[in-house]
C-alpha cells in the first residue's frame, strides 16, 4: 500500500510477497508477469540479541472516534486499510485495520507486534511514519502517513521504464532509508517498488515493514518477493543486512529496464530460482549507463561477504559510487533536490492515485462491543472505547 497507508495495497497487477511472515495487508494480486502463489516457511531461528529497539517519536492517544472514514484504500488477509480525516487537526490519514481474530488464527501474533514496534523506532524522511495505535475489542488499529501520490509500481509500469536520472533518484534514496534501517539493525527485507510510496513533493517513503526484522546478525526465514531474494535466502543460508542490498540491485535493473534482472515470464519458480542462484550470467543486459551495470553487478554479488553495502565501509561505498557520483547526499535527504516526478493531486486527501474497492459498509462494524478473547496478546495497543 502506499506508505501512508502503511501498507502499500497493491495496485492492479503487483507481485505478491511470500512468507509466514506476511503481516501486511499489501498481500499483492498476482499478475501476468509473474503469479507468486510461492509455498511459504518459515524456519528462523532464535535470532541474536540486538540492543532493543527504542521508540523515536512520542505517539498520540487516538480513538476510532476520532476520525470520519473516507474510503478503503486496500484489503488485505487481515482487514483492510482506510483514507480517514482526523476530527481534530482535519488532517488526512491512513488508518490499517487488522482483525485480531484472524491474527491470531493465521499465528501472526508475533510479526504484528513487530511490525508495529519497528515503525514505532524509525523516524526518517524516506520512511512512513506511525502515528499511533490501539485496539478495541475487535480489531487493531495503526494510524499512519496517508502517502497520496501512490506506488512507485504504478509510476513505473505507465513509464514503460525510467530514464538513468529518474532511477538513480529514487535508488539514491531508498539508499539512504536502508542505510538508516541498518543503523538500527532492521533487515528490512521486501524492497520492490510497490512498496515503495510517493509523497505529494514526489520524494519516497517506503511503506510495508510486514517482513522487516531487527536482527543484529544473521537470520533464515525465506521471505520477500521471489524476484527480489537473494541467492542465499534461495539456499535457506543463513543471511543478514546484505539482502537489502542486494535487493536494491534488483531494483535499479526494474526501473532501468522495466522488468526485473532475472525475470520469467511464466511466473516458474525453479527456473527463476535457477537462474537468481546462476547469478548476473543469466542475465539479459539493456544498454545501461556503464556506472549503473558497475553497480548493479557489485549488488548482485552471490558472495554476500563480497557484496557492495557488506564490505568494511559499509553504504559508504555505495554513496561514494561513481553512478551517484552527482548526488549531493545531504541536499537529498533533507529533500531539497526537486523529485523528477510530481505526484498530480487535486486536495490534500486526493486518493486518485489508489485502486477502488468495494466498501462493504465494514467500517460500520468497526467499534462494537464483541467478546474480546485476545486483548491481553497485543500489549502495545492502546485498548480505547469507540
Amino acid at each position: 500500500m502506499s506508505s501512508n497507508q502503511s501498507t502499500a495495497l497493491s495496485s492492479t497487477g503487483q507481485r505478491p510477497s511470500a512468507s509466514t511472515e506476511r503481516t501486511s495487508l499489501s498481500e499483492r494480486k498476482s499478475i501476468n508477469r509473474r503469479e507468486d502463489k510461492h509455498e511459504q516457511m518459515d524456519v528462523d531461528v532464535q535470532p541474536e540479541p540486538s540492543a532493543p529497539l527504542q521508540v523515536r517519536r512520542p505517539t498520540g492517544t487516538y480513538r476510532l472516534s476520532d476520525f470520519i472514514i473516507q474510503r478503503t484504500l486496500g484489503t488485505g488477509s487481515f482487514g483492510r486499510v482506510h483514507l480517514v480525516r482526523s476530527k481534530h487537526n482535519l488532517r488526512f490519514y491512513a488508518i490499517k485495520v487488522l482483525s485480531k481474530e484472524k491474527i491470531v488464527r493465521m499465528k501472526q501474533v508475533s510479526h504484528t507486534q513487530n511490525e508495529q514496534r519497528m515503525l514505532m523506532a524509525v523516524q526518517h524522511p524516506f520512511i512512513i511514519n506511525l502515528w499511533g495505535s490501539f485496539q478495541d475489542s475487535a480489531n487493531l488499529y495503526m494510524v499512519m502517513d496517508f502517502v497520496p501520490g501512490g506506488e512507485l509500481f504504478t509510476l513505473l509500469r505507465r513509464s514503460n521504464r525510467f530514464p538513468d536520472p529518474v532511477a538513480k533518484f529514487y535508488a539514491a534514496e531508498v539508499a539512504l532509508a536502508l542505510n538508516y534501517m541498518h543503523e538500527l539493525d532492521i533487515i528490512y527485507r521486501d524492497l520492490k517498488p510497490e512498496n515503495i510510496l510517493l509523497n505529494f513533493d514526489g520524494h519516497i517513503k517506503i511503506a510495508d515493514f510486514g517482513f522487516a526484522k531487527h536482527c543484529s546478525m544473521n537470520a533464515w526465514t525465506l521471505c520477500g518477493t521471489p524476484d527480489y531474494l537473494a541467492p542465499e535466502i534461495i539456499r535457506n543460508e543463513r543471511y543478514n543486512k546484505s539482502v537489502d542490498w542486494y535487493a536494491l540491485g534488483v531494483l535499479i535493473f526494474e526501473m532501468l529496464s522495466g522488468l526485473p534482472p532475472f525475470h520469467e515470464p511464466e511466473a516458474s519458480h525453479v527456473v527463476l530460482y535457477e537462474k537468481i542462484c546462476a547469478g548476473p550470467l543469466a542475465i539479459r543486459w539493456p544498454a545501461f549507463d556503464r556506472n549503473a551495470t558497475d553497480l548493479i553487478l557489485k549488488f548482485l554479488e552471490h558472495d554476500p561477504t563480497k557484496r557492495y553495502g557488506n564490505l568494511k565501509h559499509g553504504a559508504g561505498d555505495v554513496f561514494a559510487h561513481p553512478w551517484f557520483r552527482e548526488v549531493d547526499w545531504a541536499k537529498l535527504k533533507n529533500r531539497e533536490i526537486t523529485a523528477p516526478y510530481l505526484p498530480k493531486i487535486a486536495s490534500a486527501g486526493d486518493a486518485s492515485a489508489f485502486e477502488r474497492y468495494p466498501e462493504d459498509n465494514v467500517a460500520a462494524g468497526y467499534g462494537q462491543p464483541v467478546k474480546d478473547e485476545f486483548g491481553t496478546m497485543f500489549p502495545d495497543f492502546e485498548y480505547t472505547s469507540h
